[in-house]
């Protein structure tokens, strides 16, 4: 069983730095998608990652066998792929239509799907708090939607449209989540997100029209590179944070993204209003954010937060008896 480092504060850190990277990313893809579509930027982002990866095993000496997966493991890694290279493709489609900070509290949805797929899937315990934890979320999202409830249940808008597309999309991501964590039993998480970057790049060619990457001018063409190593360098300090820190409070900490989202359109939004259009929300839609991420995070940290409780009652409990 792993045991952090107990080096909190830099765990803490680097898993600041993902919920960044995570929290800037659609804000650059938005302005990819003006001139390439979904599928064709989704192709360049997973390709590259997947070569990245391949070298760097390839010259730690690190490449995964396919040996050991079996009948049922190779099932696993198609069900990973279609899973993960739905959730990227439906993500980007759901972004041309929708805002970055919609699209990425809409995604906050995923992690909550693939908790309860785990309840039936892999027995795993759904205690009363993460209930709570969820209906904070709920909550959250009819605040945040408050001006735009009529459009979302009586029309099929661009906008509802956006909506269920992204809700989508955290959908087929719980089955790649779900493939991943058991993949994780024979493989290491570099190996299994290269074998699945790879195939899923493979797998959309036929639909990628690589030649648009010539439409872009400078800085569109660094703001696609800089997406294609976004998922590298956030996975990268993800995994290290796990090093020094619990898992729970790292993704307590990560619910912050659709946050960080939020603010950093907001700032693009004033320094390049030509290209970046800013959130147009309430002040109920800004509160029901926050209660969005409130809950996520508290949902994240109730498992921890029991446990820590039960072993300190019975710390006492014994401290009692020997007394």
């Amino acid at each position: 069983m792993h045991v952090s480092s107990g080096r909190w504060l830099l765990g803490l850190g680097l898993a600041l730095l993902t919920a960044l990277l995570w929290g800037i990313l659609p804000v650059k893809l938005k302005q990819v998608l003006q001139v390439m579509d979904p599928v064709t930027v989704t192709w360049y982002r997973l390709l590259v990652s997947g070569l990245l990866l391949f070298i760097w095993l390839k010259a730690s000496r690190g490449l995964p066998s396919f040996k050991p997966l079996g009948k049922t493991g190779k099932g696993l890694v198609v069900m990973a792929v279609l899973g993960l290279v739905g959730n990227y493709v439906l993500y980007l489609v759901g972004l041309k239509l929708l805002s970055p900070g919609t699209t990425q509290l809409l995604i906050q949805t995923g992690p909550i799907m693939l908790l309860i797929a785990s309840i039936f899937v892999f027995k795993e315990r759904f205690t009363l708090g993460q209930g709570m934890g969820l209906l904070i979320m709920l909550a959250g999202f009819v605040l945040f939607f408050n001006e735009r409830l009529a459009e979302l249940f009586s029309s099929l808008g661009s906008y509802t449209v956006g909506v269920l597309v992204i809700l989508l999309a955290s959908l087929v991501w719980t089955f790649y989540g779900l493939s991943q964590k058991q993949l994780l039993t024979v493989w290491d998480s570099r190996q299994v997100m290269m074998v699945i970057y790879l195939f899923c790049a493979l797998l959309i060619t036929p639909w990628a029209h690589p030649l648009q990457v010539l439409q872009l001018d400078t800085v569109q063409g660094l703001l696609l590179f800089a997406c294609c190593l976004n998922t590298l360098v956030a996975y990268g300090a993800f995994a290290e944070a796990l090093v020094h820190w619990e898992a729970s409070r790292i993704s307590a900490t990560l619910a912050l993204t659709p946050l960080i989202t939020l603010a950093c359109v907001a700032v693009a939004a004033w320094l390049w209003p030509d290209h970046v259009q800013g959130e147009q929300l309430n002040l109920l839609g800004y509160g029901g954010a926050v209660l969005v991420v409130t809950g996520s995070a508290f949902t994240a940290l109730v498992p921890s937060l029991m446990t820590g409780w039960r072993a300190r009652n019975a710390r006492l409990s014994n401290g009692k008896l020997h007394g």
